[in-house]
């Protein structure tokens, strides 16, 4: 167990936490939520010991061990990947260390034999004959090939270091996992070993992840920070989204009797208790849902912007055509002979291996880059908007919020009208007047989705569009793609908002290109679909 008693924090007038009691159990595996700046990977910090608080403290129950995800890509760079890993678990390798140094004195004594024959007895009992056939099936199954196994770390590529970290963490099974945001840069398939570990995994488990579909996979609670404390629920994300939303209805459904709401609650927790039979989890979860007290479902502060996506003019039935379209970055190919027909109503993912021939495609699509082969055609009824994945362009000046906006309205120009759609992304009072050029990354993504829902387009373009975002804009965004009646194009690594939105999937690669009307969670399924991938990526 590891637990947080009395704990507070503040810096300056700002308090993060006040006086946060909390406990976190064995077999159990929490995600930490909360909005934007609420201090999630703070509270990693403090439990790690990496903070400290200003009053209160952190205990851990006596010879248990904790390890951390850590985001330092550089701090092992002169290692080599399979040490990484083992360095891990600092106990042992440091007794790995220590009977390899007396093994390698050129005057061994009898004095150290003994200390050696002490240091394997304690090795063997940490199963450490198995560290490097353990270690190497964690590097494996996290998509890190053997011929990587003996390079140095500085050899690798950033997206292979978060790898070999997430090895790290989780190697010689730590009694308590800390991990902070360990999907990212991670792909498909890599996420779901990364899942099906944590099922099995029988010690503590506490994660800030943004991936709504990884929570809801793994956790058995959620630790919601609100109003400086940290409350905890039982059931997984969506279970907390849901009910909290259910509970904030009621609360503002004055007529309705305490009877008719607790009724309303218990049947809420029945229905996701059957839905919970069927996961991966469908014992333990259904288990502990089943002993909730509707009591504990209260609805949440938290303010989820109004994503509100309008065509100003409905299509007509011709949206999009692309006749042989081919790309290429430096000589590399991304896509070729790209034939894609849009239908009105159409939501598809885009999919690839490379992200960068995603976003050449809809840069192309956008007149912000040229095509190497091939033409495209719009319909004549057709208004785009497009969200980039990089929008720095946009924000290279000292214009305010409003300011910026205007630009992008083609009627209504006055203050009121613009400061409409800021105030949806949750802009209000002087931030409104804020300069472009000082905005941080979630606010200019904000800022960009206002600037596409005063376009009023019928086809959207979006590439990552989750990128920066929190959970609660995450899913309002996703709320608004599902409801919207247009078009959409869009590339997305988030697993719930690509399953929830997409009707169709179009994969791009240099070989070829695989288009399926089906949902998201079909296609990663079905097997002719894998066959398929494994040809245009062989």
């Amino acid at each position: 167990m590891i637990a947080a008693n009395n704990v507070s924090l503040q810096y300056g007038k700002r308090v993060l936490f006040d006086s946060v009691n909390i406990k976190f159990t064995q077999g159990n595996c929490y995600g930490v939520i909360g909005a934007n700046g609420a201090g999630k990977s703070t509270f990693l910090k403090i439990l790690s010991d990496d903070i400290t608080p200003n009053s209160g403290k952190v205990t851990i129950d006596q010879g248990k061990r904790m390890a951390v995800l850590r985001q330092n890509h550089f701090e092992f760079d002169e290692e080599t990947v399979l040490n990484t890993v083992m360095r891990g678990h600092t106990k042992l390798w440091s007794i790995m260390q220590e009977k390899n140094a007396i093994y390698e004195k050129p005057d061994f004594s009898e004095e150290d034999g003994v200390k050696a024959s002490e240091l394997e007895a304690e090795f063997a009992e940490m199963d450490g004959w198995n560290a490097e056939s353990d270690a190497a099936a964690l590097l494996s199954g996290l998509g890190i090939k053997e011929d990587n196994h003996y390079l140095l770390m500085k050899e690798l590529s950033g997206n292979q270091k978060v790898r070999v970290l997430l090895a790290q963490a989780i190697f010689g099974n730590p009694d308590i996992l800390i991990l902070d945001e360990p999907t990212n840069d991670l792909d498909i398939q890599t996420i779901a070993w990364l899942e099906d570990f944590l099922l099995e995994f029988k010690n503590t488990v506490i994660v800030v992840s943004h991936d709504r579909h990884f929570l809801d996979t793994v956790c058995t609670h959620i630790a919601d920070i609100d109003f400086k404390a940290i409350k905890l629920y039982t059931g997984n994300y969506s279970f907390w989204y849901e009910s909290s939303q259910l509970a904030l209805t009621q609360r503002s459904a004055s007529n309705k009797k305490a009877e008719e709401k607790k009724k309303e609650l218990q049947e809420f927790i029945a229905r996701f208790s059957a839905n919970a039979a069927k996961s991966k989890q469908a014992t333990s979860r259904r288990k502990l849902l089943d002993k909730i007290n509707v009591e504990d479902i209260q609805p949440s502060s938290r303010r989820y912007p109004a994503i509100i996506f309008q065509q100003n003019r409905t299509a007509g039935d011709q949206i999009l055509q692309i006749e042989g379209l081919s790309s290429s970055s430096n000589g590399k190919t991304l896509f070729k002979d790209l034939d894609l027909f849009v239908n009105k109503g159409d939501k598809i993912a885009v999919l690839s291996q490379d992200s960068l021939a995603i976003t050449s495609l809809f840069q192309i699509l956008n007149g912000e880059a040229e095509a190497d082969t091939g033409d495209f055609k719009f319909g004549q009824t057709i208004t785009t908007a497009y969200l980039p994945n990089e929008n720095e362009k946009y924000f290279e000046y000292d214009d305010n919020l409003i300011d910026r906006l205007r630009q992008y309205s083609d009627g209504e120009k006055d203050e009121v009208y613009i400061r409409g759609f800021l105030g949806k992304m949750l802009f209000s009072g002087e931030e409104v007047f804020k300069n472009c050029n000082v905005l941080s990354g979630g606010e200019k993504v904000r800022c960009m989705v206002s600037r596409m829902m005063l376009q009023g387009a019928n086809l959207l373009m979006l590439d990552e569009p989750t990128n920066h975002l929190e959970l609660e804009s995450i899913q309002a965004f996703n709320n608004a793609l599902r409801d919207f009646p247009g078009t959409v194009l869009f590339t997305s690594h988030d697993h719930t908002f690509t399953q929830t939105i997409a009707n169709r999937i179009v994969e791009i690669s240099p070989n070829g290109v695989i288009d399926k009307l089906m949902t998201y969670d079909d296609y990663i399924a079905d097997e002719r679909v894998v066959a398929q991938r494994e040809e245009i990526y062989a």
